[in-house]
């Protein structure tokens, strides 16, 4: 039997299949009560979910230490298994029956709950974020004081000291980030920071979000929860547009991924020669640029599965 759970801030659907036949559906709020009532229907059953953001991981992380059997997938593999049901509905409960028939069909590989260090990681990460946007807004309104003339000195002196303890909040956070990688995935870090144009943040985002890269079978399905897989709409000679990524996937990693393609382009020597073939094919540069960083990603997800430090004349071989 597989369970499919549709999970949103406050409360989650869940429906139950044996087969094709439904066994159990229901709605439960989504806290420690609503885990307890949903426990002895879903029991004996494979629990399949979606990653949507921070609101399934208490349920996840319950269930998995009730022994139950859960898996967590990708929002992006869920959305396009229904439309290949040609699914037309959206409601929480029909998101519930598609996950459990998706559950049914694939039989994703079973999720693990993170380490703590993942979620301090995750919790620092997500904080930096905040301090950083907040950090800006004020440069923002800095800069626009002093365009505007008569910048009066109180205030300067106010948000200079503001941005000076931004810098340092944001120093220390990354400092902290960067002593519990150590801890968690020295191994691993090293090894993903050997790849030319892999830097530490990037490697660092890429072992976060991935858990380390245990909660992925292969580079395209890393690819694909980036958002990074192209997408081109084409239909004979009559309808054509540009290339395009997924945009169902995480900005922040996209973007520090990009500008990791940017060294890569110049300094790793495979990502070179496929960014100079395609825009010699006519590629355009940003889709020559995405290529790049599918390429990085599929160099950092053999590292980490072999364990080993970056290697030229291996990356040649394949």
């Amino acid at each position: 039997m597989v369970t499919g759970i549709d999970c949103s801030k406050d409360y989650f659907d869940v429906v139950l299949l044996d087969g094709n036949s439904k066994v159990f559906e229901g709605r439960f709020a989504n806290n420690l009560k609503g885990f307890q009532k949903v426990l002895p229907h879903v029991q004996d059953s494979h629990v399949v979910m979606e990653h949507t953001g921070p609101y399934y991981f208490s349920l996840a992380c319950f269930l998995c230490e009730s022994h139950v059997r859960v898996s967590v997938v990708n929002p992006l593999i869920i959305r396009r298994f229904s439309q290949t049901k040609m699914n037309r509905a959206k409601t929480d409960r029909k998101d519930a029956l598609t996950i459990a028939e998706y559950g049914i069909m694939y039989q994703p590989p079973l999720w693990s709950v993170p380490s703590e260090k993942i979620q301090e990681i995750r919790q620092l990460e997500t904080f930096l974020k905040g301090v950083v946007k907040r950090k800006q807004v004020l440069m923002n309104q800095f800069h626009a004081f002093e365009h505007g003339g008569n910048f009066i000195g109180y205030i300067r002196e106010r948000m200079e000291s503001q941005i000076e303890g931004y810098d340092q909040e944001i120093q220390q956070i990354e400092a902290k980030i960067q002593a519990l990688i150590q801890e968690a995935f020295p191994d691993l870090h090293r090894n993903l920071t050997s790849i030319p144009g892999i830097g530490p943040k990037s490697s660092v985002l890429m072992i976060v979000t991935t858990n380390g890269f245990q909660d992925f079978e292969s580079h395209k399905q890393v690819i694909s929860y980036f958002g990074l897989a192209p997408r081109i709409y084409e239909s004979g000679s009559s309808v054509r547009g540009k290339a395009s990524i997924c945009k169902m996937g995480m900005s922040t990693v996209r973007a520090v991924l990009y500008m990791a393609a940017r060294s890569a382009r110049l300094y790793n020597r495979s990502c070179r020669e496929l960014y100079e073939r395609l825009r010699t094919a006519g590629k355009a540069h940003r889709v020559a640029m995405i290529a790049v960083v599918n390429k990085l990603i599929k160099q950092a997800f053999a590292i980490a599965k072999s364990g080993e430090i970056y290697r030229l004349e291996k990356v040649l071989a394949e």
